[in-house]
């Protein structure tokens, strides 16, 4: 099936805002470099983005707050933070809170 002018047309207006965003930057900072405060500043972006994706799918899995015991995504979530706290390992991490949710899941806790 091929898709319509309108689907075409939004890919390309995605495209083209995506290349000038990009390109505004690089023409904005090309000759002295990115400031220092905005160097601070975008060191904490990616924190951010993680957050914002992760505190959502541990606090609602179904759409509601849920911070009950039997919210696995929450308790393996918990588990896999103080793993990579404590340990600094991406490896770890993923292993302990893949467990626990397994384990969680696997006997209905």
């Amino acid at each position: 099936m091929m898709p319509n002018n309108e689907i075409l047309l939004i890919i390309a207006g995605m495209a083209a805002v995506t290349y000038f965003t990009r390109f505004a930057c690089l023409a904005l900072f090309s000759r002295n470099g990115v400031p220092g405060w905005m160097n601070k500043w975008l060191k904490h972006v990616p924190t951010a983005i993680l957050t914002a994706l992760i505190v959502p799918a541990l606090l609602l899995p179904q759409g509601h707050l849920d911070i009950s015991t039997g919210n696995h995504y929450l308790l393996a979530g918990c588990v896999a933070a103080v793993t990579a706290y404590k340990s600094r390992s991406v490896i770890a991490t993923m292993t302990l809170g893949l467990t626990v949710m397994f384990a969680l899941r696997w006997f209905n806790i």
